[in-house]
C-alpha cells in the first residue's frame, strides 16, 4: 500500500510539474495555486505525523537526529515537527484507551489542510500565555473558536484576532509567579553571522530584569567599561573626561558591560567546576592562525571567535598548551589506568571533538561526559586515545546495542544496531573545514 501510494503521489507532482501555468486563465492560476497549498498542508501533516511515528521507534534524541540526516533539515526543526506532531495527532493511554488530540480542532483543521504551520504557531502562542487559572473549557473553546477563524484569515491576521480574545479571556491582565516562569528563557540564534556576531533573544522575569537594570546603572554608564580606552574604566566611577569621549551608543555600552561583568567572573573559585574543569573558556587554534592573527578559533560550544579576539580574551587569561601530531591529529599524550579522565585530557578532548561524537549531534564540548572506546570495566584504559566525547542521551545508547570504534585519522565512529537502517559514520557537525579537506 504504502509503494503504490508513494508512486501515485510521485506521479501526481511529476504532472502538475508539467503543467503550463502561462496557458490557464488567472482563475485557473489561483485555484491551481489554492489546491497546491492545501496538498502542501496535507502532505506536511501526514510527514510530522510519520515522524512521530518513527522517532518513537527508538530513543527520541536518537531519531530525531537520524530523521534529520536522513531529509536533509537541522534537528530543532525535527523537534519542532515532533512537538506539532504530538498535539496535533491522537493519542493512546498507557492502558491502550484511544483519546483525541491535545488540539482537537486544530488538528482537524491541520490534517484537512486549512492551516500551515504560521496559523499553528499562533494558536500554540496563545494557549502558551494564557495564565494557568483559566478553567480548561474556557480554553478548548478559545483553541476551537481560533481553529475555525485560522481557515479563513490570514496568519497575520489571525495574531490580531488572537490578542483580542486574550484580553477577552483575561481582561484584567493577572499573571502568576507560575505563568511567569513558564515564559522565561534565554536563547541564542542557531548560527553565528558571517561577521561573528550572534543574535540572542531574552524573555526576563522581573526579577532577572531589576538584577540586570542595576548592574547596567554602573557598568554602563558613559565611560565605563569602554574597549576604546588604553585602560577601560572597571572599578570605581568614571571620569569626566571618560565620560565626554565616549561616543557609544545606549546600546553598545550595555553589551560592553555585560562583556566586562562576565570577564570578570570566569575562572571564579567561587562557581566551583564543570565535567571537571574551571568555568572557563576552552579554545581550540591552529598554531598556523595564532601566528598570522587571522583565521578563527572554535571555542567549547561550538562558537567561531576571530583570532584577533581570541588574542584580546586570552591577554590576561590562565593558558593551557594541547599539543598535537601534525600528520596523524593525534594529540600526544598519555592517560592514566583510571577510570576518571583528567581536566588536561578533557582539554585534549575540547579541541580535538568539540562536542559530541555522536553523528549529526549538535551538543558542544561544554555539556558533554567522556566515554571510553573501550570500556574501562573491561580493561580500556583511560588514554586519550580510548577517549571521546558523547552527550549524556548518546552515552546512554552505548549499553543498548550501539558501539564506537576509534579510526586511524583520531576520529569516532558509531556502530548502530542492527536493528536500526543508520550508517555507521562519523560526526562532522563540529568539524566543517573537514568538508574542505576530505
Amino acid at each position: 500500500m504504502f509503494a503504490a501510494a508513494a508512486d501515485t503521489l510521485t506521479r501526481s507532482i511529476d504532472a502538475l510539474t508539467d503543467v503550463d501555468a502561462s496557458g490557464l486563465g488567472l482563475a485557473e492560476q489561483l485555484k491551481l495555486l489554492d489546491v497546491l497549498e492545501t496538498a502542501r498542508r496535507r502532505l506536511t501533516a501526514v510527514s510530522h505525523t510519520v515522524a512521530l511515528v518513527a522517532a518513537k521507534a527508538d530513543a527520541p534524541t536518537v531519531m530525531a537526529k537520524a530523521i534529520a540526516d536522513r531529509i536533509r533539515v537541522t534537528p530543532a526543526e525535527v523537534r519542532r515537527r515532533l512537538r506539532d506532531a504530538e498535539q496535533l495527532s491522537p493519542r493512546t493511554t498507557l492502558i491502550g484507551e484511544a483519546l483525541p488530540a491535545e488540539l482537537p480542532a486544530t488538528a482537524l483543521a491541520w490534517h484537512s489542510g486549512d492551516l500551515d504551520g504560521e496559523h499553528v504557531r499562533v494558536i500554540q502562542k496563545f494557549l502558551r500565555d494564557l495564565p494557568a487559572e483559566i478553567s480548561p473549557d474556557v480554553v478548548a473553546d478559545s483553541e476551537e473558536f481560533l481553529a475555525f477563524h485560522a481557515a479563513q484569515l490570514r496568519p497575520d491576521q489571525l495574531d490580531k484576532l488572537a490578542v483580542q480574545l486574550a484580553m477577552r479571556v483575561n481582561p484584567d491582565g493577572n499573571f502568576s509567579d507560575e505563568d511567569r516562569a513558564r515564559k522565561r528563557g534565554f536563547t541564542w540564534s542557531p548560527t553565528q553571522h558571517p561577521d561573528g556576531m550572534s543574535t540572542g533573544k531574552l524573555l526576563a522575569s522581573p526579577e532577572l530584569r531589576a538584577m540586570i537594570d542595576a548592574l547596567l546603572a554602573k557598568f554602563a554608564a558613559p565611560g565605563m567599561c569602554n574597549p576604546a580606552d588604553q585602560s577601560p574604566v572597571i572599578e570605581g566611577e568614571a571620569t569626566p573626561d571618560a565620560a565626554e569621549r565616549d561616543k557609544r551608543s545606549h546600546a553598545q555600552r550595555q553589551h560592553d558591560a555585560l562583556a566586562a561583568i562576565f570577564r570578570a567572573t570566569l575562572g571564579d573559585p567561587k562557581l566551583g567546576q564543570h565535567n571537571g574543569l574551571p568555568v572557563t573558556v576552552i579554545v581550540t587554534v591552529s598554531i598556523q592562525d595564532l601566528q598570522a592573527q587571522s583565521g578563527h578559533a572554535v571555542t567549547a560550544a561550538g562558537t567561531f571567535l576571530p583570532v584577533r579576539d581570541l588574542i584580546r580574551l586570552a591577554a590576561p587569561a590562565y593558558h593551557h598548551l594541547t599539543i598535537f601530531d601534525g600528520v596523524t591529529g593525534r594529540a600526544l599524550w598519555l592517560g592514566r589506568t583510571k577510570r576518571i579522565a583528567t581536566p588536561d585530557q578533557r582539554i585534549v578532548l575540547h579541541a580535538k571533538d568539540r562536542g559530541c561524537s555522536h553523528p549529526g549531534c549538535d551538543v558542544p564540548g561544554y555539556l558533554c561526559e567522556v566515554h571510553h572506546i573501550d570500556e574501562w570495566a573491561h580493561g580500556g584504559p583511560t588514554d586519550i586515545d580510548n577517549l571521546t566525547f558523547a552527550c549524556a542521551p548518546h552515552h546512554k545508547l552505548l549499553g543498548k546495542g550501539w558501539r564506537t570504534k576509534k579510526l586511524t585519522n583520531g576520529r569516532t565512529q558509531w556502530i548502530p544496531p542492527p536493528q536500526l537502517p543508520l550508517p555507521s559514520t562519523t560526526n562532522n557537525f563540529h568539524h566543517p573545514e573537514r568538508f574542505f579537506d576530505d
